[in-house]
C-alpha cells in the first residue's frame, strides 16, 4: 500500500513561519527515511497556522534539502492563478529536480471571500476550470493551447497532474481527462464512495495514465497506546469545531476533555466531517486503515495528521511506517 505525507507546515504557539517551514524540512527528511511516497503541501492563504501559502516556493526549500522524496502541490488552487505562471514555477521545479515533483490541482479559493478578493480572484474564475487545466497541461506537454506562447521553463517538462476534489465534479473532471484523483475525506468525507465509482466508471485513458488512479485523503493519529492518540486527536477536534464556529487561529493544544469544548450539534457536525480519521495505538491504526483500504480500493493514501507538538506528529508517521509494513504484507499482492 503506498501511504504519502500531506504537511501544512503548520505554525504552533509561540512559533514563527520560519520554525514551521525549518520544521517541514526536517520532517520530510524523515519521511523519505521512512520510506514515504510523497509530501504534498497546500496553497492556503490568510490562514496563521499555515505557513504554505506560496507552495511553489516551499517545494523548492524542501526539495533542496532532500534527495529521492517526491514533493508536490496538494494542491494549487488554479483559478487564483493564470496557467501560464504556474506552468513556468512547476516547470523550474521540475527542471531542477527531476522526476520529483507533481502537482495537484483545485479549484477551490484556499481562503475566505475578503481574501479571495485581495488575490484579485474573479469569483466566476472556477467556471473555467476544466478549460485551464487543459491550458497549463498544455505548457507542461509542449503542446500549447496558446500558438506562440510557452512556458520556459516548462516546456516538455510533463510534471504529472493530479485532480484534488471533494465532490462528483473533480471525479468526473479527472476520468474524462485520463488524470489521476485524490479525494479530500480528511475534512470532507461524504461524497468519497460515489466519487471513486464515478470517476472509475468514467475514466478515460491518457498519455499520462492508462488506468485510473485513486488517492484518498485521511487522517491518522497515532501514538504508543489509544489513549494517548485520542487525546492528541483533540486539537484537530477544537480547530474544526472553531472552524464552523467561524473562528481561525493556530491549532489548540489538546485537551483531556473535549466534550467540554463544543455543543452537542457541534460535537456531530465535526465528527462527521473527521470521519476519516484513524486514531489509536499501531493496531488499532492498522485496523482502521485495512478496512478504509478494503471500502475504497485506493492506490495510495495520502495522510494529514495535525497534532500540536511536533515531535508527536513525527512519531506518528513513524508508527504508520511501521504499519505500513503489516498492511503490506497482509494485503493481497
Amino acid at each position: 500500500m503506498t501511504l504519502s505525507v500531506l504537511d501544512l507546515a503548520p505554525i504552533g504557539p509561540h512559533e514563527t513561519a520560519r520554525d514551521a517551514l525549518e520544521a517541514s524540512v526536517r520532517f520530510a527528511q524523515r519521511a523519505e527515511e521512512l520510506g514515504y511516497e510523497r509530501v504534498w503541501y497546500a496553497e492556503h492563504h490568510n490562514f496563521e497556522s499555515i505557513a504554505s501559502s506560496a507552495t511553489a516556493v516551499v517545494i523548492a526549500h524542501v526539495a533542496a534539502h532532500t534527495q529521492r522524496i517526491r514533493l508536490g502541490a496538494g494542491g494549487v488552487m488554479l483559478p487564483n492563478h493564470a496557467p501560464l505562471v504556474i506552468a513556468e514555477q512547476f516547470g523550474t521545479l521540475a527542471t531542477l529536480h527531476p522526476d520529483r515533483i507533481d502537482l495537484g490541482l483545485g479549484r477551490a479559493p484556499g481562503t475566505n471571500q475578503v481574501t479571495m478578493r485581495a488575490l484579485r480572484r474573479d469569483p466566476s474564475a472556477a467556471d473555467t476550470f476544466p478549460q485551464d487545466v487543459v491550458e497549463l497541461q498544455g505548457y507542461l506537454a509542449d503542446e500549447t493551447r496558446i500558438p506562440t506562447v510557452y512556458a520556459i521553463p516548462g516546456r516538455g517538462t510533463e510534471v504529472p497532474l493530479y485532480i484534488l476534489g471533494s465532490s462528483l465534479f473533480g471525479a468526473q473532471l479527472a476520468a474524462a481527462l485520463g488524470l489521476p484523483y485524490a479525494f479530500a475525506s480528511h475534512f470532507a468525507p461524504d461524497l468519497l464512495l460515489p466519487a471513486l465509482e464515478v470517476y472509475r466508471s468514467r475514466f478515460q485513458p491518457s498519455a499520462q495514465l492508462q488506468e485510473p488512479y485513486a488517492m484518498v485523503a485521511v487522517n491518522v493519529i497515532a501514538a504508543d497506546d489509544d489513549t494517548t492518540a485520542e487525546r492528541l486527536f483533540t486539537s484537530a477536534q477544537q480547530a474544526f469545531t472553531n472552524v464552523i464556529r467561524g473562528s481561525r487561529g493556530q491549532l489548540p493544544p489538546p485537551v483531556d476533555n473535549i466534550d467540554a469544548h463544543w455543543s452537542p450539534a457541534e460535537k456531530a457536525h465535526v465528527s462527521n466531517m473527521l470521519s476519516r480519521s484513524y486514531v489509536g495505538s499501531p493496531d488499532t491504526v492498522r485496523e482502521g486503515l485495512e478496512s478504509v483500504i478494503a471500502e475504497t480500493k485506493a492506490d495510495e493514501l495520502i495522510v494529514a495528521a495535525a497534532i500540536y507538538d511536533h515531535s508527536a506528529r513525527v512519531r506518528s508517521y513513524e508508527i504508520l511506517a511501521t504499519v505500513q509494513q503489516a498492511l503490506s504484507a497482509r494485503l493481497p499482492a
